[in-house]
């Protein structure tokens, strides 16, 4: 049997966590400007590698972050706030009320062209300070389920069967709008089950096909135990051993499988990547991230995997994003690219809430009376 991983150090966790939300936003980055390019056009413009490192996007900006990387930092910050309203690391049945919350202040980035003011001074919605930055406040090719769904405003009942099918808003969308935004329910060291549970739920909020819920979760609990350092192909194993339990799970197991299968079938290619799909579709951008990031071995590795997942006719900023998370929750944010990593659009807001939830939910925490922590930036509502 093989012996389990020693607990990673606070200063290892800390250094994942910043490497997952990081790495997402260098993935997010690199695959935005070729999002809509087959890899015949990705050739054409960019050579015969494809994209081989930050190019500008439309507007001739490099390092621009889209919709991925906005809403998991909302993720993040809704998490927090739920935790800020116990004070006591864990989270109460309100995580997904909390979460919905915060996805409300990301849909206000895309309705308006600066922070709008609150109704009241206690508003639930409108306050906290991540709301508060001007670069969040533009428009990159937001998914329309996750618009139309959050402006229904319907939170799923926390203590429903989570095989419930189909959720109640948008029925059919299994988009990969829920698992672009999840890597920060694996972060909070909530164990394997109760995140997968946690993201599963928060995917409802926008998309009902159960493939979208799941695959929501699976990321979770893949992002989740690299934290304690085992490589991806073990993650991904703990995640099938989770889907098994679920009512449906067959779709988004299958794309996890494939994906690990064509992983161990030679060098890889962006046409195995094209094999597993467009990335469209929420267990197809698990699929690819997943290929990808197992692709990435050796010293060194990190941009090839990075670059492999965004280099194909698809979703590239989605897949490059998720890639993204599982390099960095996997190595730390130590081996990103630090030529990339400078030019990251937000980067310093995003470690920023890397440490924030890293301090939060993993500690050090003082053994007597409440611990100190920026509060006044995730308001107990």
């Amino acid at each position: 049997m093989t012996a389990a991983p020693a607990s990673p150090s606070t200063d290892a966790l800390r250094a994942r966590i910043r490497g997952c939300l990081l790495g997402g936003a260098i993935g997010d980055a690199l695959g935005n400007p070729v999002e809509f390019l087959s890899l015949d056009a990705i050739r054409r413009v960019h050579g015969a590698e494809g994209v081989t490192g930050l190019v500008p996007d439309s507007d001739g900006v490099v390092g621009r972050v889209t919709d991925d990387t906005q809403m998991t930092l909302f993720t993040a910050e809704g998490l927090l706030r739920a935790q800020a309203a116990t004070g006591d690391g864990e989270l109460g049945d309100d995580a997904v009320a909390a979460v919905h919350r915060a996805y409300l202040r990301w849909l206000d980035t895309q309705n308006h062209p600066a922070p709008p003011p609150a109704v009241s001074a206690d508003d639930p919605v409108r306050s906290g300070w991540l709301r508060t930055q001007p670069w969040l406040y533009a428009q990159r090719a937001p998914g329309n389920a996750c618009l139309s769904g959050l402006g229904q405003g319907r939170v799923p009942d926390p203590r429903a069967p989570l095989d419930e099918r189909p959720g109640p808003v948008n029925p059919g969308s299994k988009g990969c709008g829920t698992v672009m935004r999840s890597a920060p329910f694996g972060l909070i060291g909530l164990g394997a089950g109760r995140a997968f549970e946690l993201a599963a739920r928060c995917a409802r909020l926008t998309h009902g096909h159960p493939t979208g819920a799941y695959a929501a979760g699976a990321f979770a609990v893949i992002v989740h135990r690299l934290l304690d350092g085992v490589p991806v192909e073990v993650a991904v194993q703990c995640a099938l051993e989770l889907l098994a339990r679920y009512p449906g799970h067959e779709e988004t197991s299958a794309a996890l499988r494939a994906a690990l299968a064509l992983a161990a079938d030679g060098a890889p290619t962006p046409e195995k990547v094209e094999s597993l799909g467009g990335g469209w579709v929420a267990e197809e951008a698990l699929a690819i991230a997943v290929y990808a990031a197992c692709a990435a071995t050796g010293a060194g590795s990190l941009a090839g995997g990075l670059l492999l997942s965004v280099n194909h006719s698809g979703d590239s900023d989605s897949t490059g994003s998720l890639c993204g998370n599982l390099l960095g929750a996997r190595h730390g944010d130590a081996a990103l690219p630090p030529s990339w990593l400078a030019r990251i659009e937000g980067r310093a807001v995003t470690a920023e809430l890397a440490d924030d939830l890293s301090y939060a939910f993993h500690g050090p925490r003082p053994p007597h009376g409440e611990p100190v922590f920026p509060y006044g930036r995730y308001p107990r509502h």
